[in-house]
Formats: C-alpha cells, structure tokens, sequence
C-alpha cells in the first residue's frame, strides 16, 4: 500500500469511527433497488460495498452477494448488519482491495460500485478494471456510479474526470448507458451512473 492509499484508509477509517457517514443511507440508491425488476437473481459482487446495504437489499431479493471493502471498520459494520437480517448465507464479505480479487471464485452475474472507483489513482482504476472483466461472465451488467471532475470549480477529494471509466473498461466492456447528473450527500458535485456490458469471454477461462 503506497502513501496515497494509505492516507485514503486512514481518513475512510476515521469516518467510519466517528459515524461522518452521509452516504449510508438505510436503502441503496434508486438505480440498485431497480435491478430487482430488471434481473434475475444470480451472484454479485459489491465492490467497496462500505456496510453492505446493496448486497442485503439484493440477497433479501434472492441474490447471493461476496462484498468487498478495503476498510476493516466497514466490513464490521456490515457483518453486524448482514447478522441481524439473518442473511449470513446469502452474503459474504471480505476485508481486501477491489484491485486484487484473486480470492474469489468467478464468474459473476452483476457487479455494482457505489462510488469506489472515482477515489482511486489511475494505476489502480486500471488495475480495477482489468479484475471486474475477469470477474464477470460475457453479458453481464457493470453498475457503477462516480463522482466527476467540475471543470472551473473546486473538485471533490474523490473524483474522476469524465471519460476516464470509458477509457478504462473499454477492452472489455461496451457503455450501455450513461445518466448524467448532481449528487447533493456533500455538497453539491457531477456524477454519473455507468451501465457497462461485458463483452467477449471472461478472462482467464479454459
């Protein structure tokens, strides 16, 4: 873990510590809670699922979720919640880095980021895509949602510029669609949900 990712845990922790949580909301955003009637339950995976709230909504409809998070604090937050809705077999989660998924088994049916991506350094967004596209089976849906670089403003400590998720997962996956729009948690920022489709064979398949 270099300097920057190591300033980023320490800040996420801290919030995490003292409550400084805007985002976590009892339901998941409208564009997660709108799956239920687009997919059929299959397996998921949450990337920086924080306290799990997308992957207990879709396992209470059916999915079986492995959440992913690099902040322990999280992790703890959603297993006590992930206990008290008595959904320990529907979902897993796990203390580790959304660009290092090797411990898991693929392939996925859906994979959601609720703001994961947009925090990180380039070289680790690349890292990140190229493990998502390894994770899901060709035809699978990628939801991601990010937070945007405002040219002429001052820009959120956590954002991205626009066009970055396409240049990223462009080898893999085709943009189905993308909804532009502002975000008001903290502050008002340009945001955008992505709907990426996997192209091609999974990675690393026989």
């Amino acid at each position: 873990m270099n300097e920057a990712q190591s300033a980023r845990l320490v800040r996420m922790q801290e919030r995490y510590r003292t409550g400084d949580m805007p985002w976590d909301a009892e339901l998941p955003p409208p564009e997660v809670i709108a799956l239920v009637d687009r997919l059929a339950p299959g397996r998921l995976i949450d990337l920086g699922c924080g306290t799990a709230r997308a992957s207990l909504f879709l396992a209470e409809h059916g999915w079986q979720a492995d959440g992913v998070d690099f902040v322990p604090e999280a992790i703890a937050m959603a297993q006590r919640r992930v206990a008290d809705a008595g959904l320990e077999q529907r979902v897993r989660l796990h203390v580790a880095s959304v660009t290092d998924l090797g411990f898991l088994d693929p392939p996925y049916d859906l994979a959601i980021d609720v703001g994961c991506f947009h925090g990180m350094e380039p070289d680790e967004q690349q890292r990140y895509a190229a493990e998502v596209a390894r994770m899901l089976r060709p035809g699978a849906l990628f939801l991601l949602f990010a937070y945007l670089h405002q040219h002429g403003s001052e820009l959120l400590p956590v954002s991205t510029a626009a066009g970055s998720v396409e240049a990223c997962f462009d080898a893999d996956f085709t943009v189905a669609g993308v909804v532009y729009g502002e975000t008001s948690v903290e502050g008002h920022w340009a945001s955008a949900w992505y709907e990426l489709i996997r192209r091609g064979e999974v990675r690393g398949a026989e």
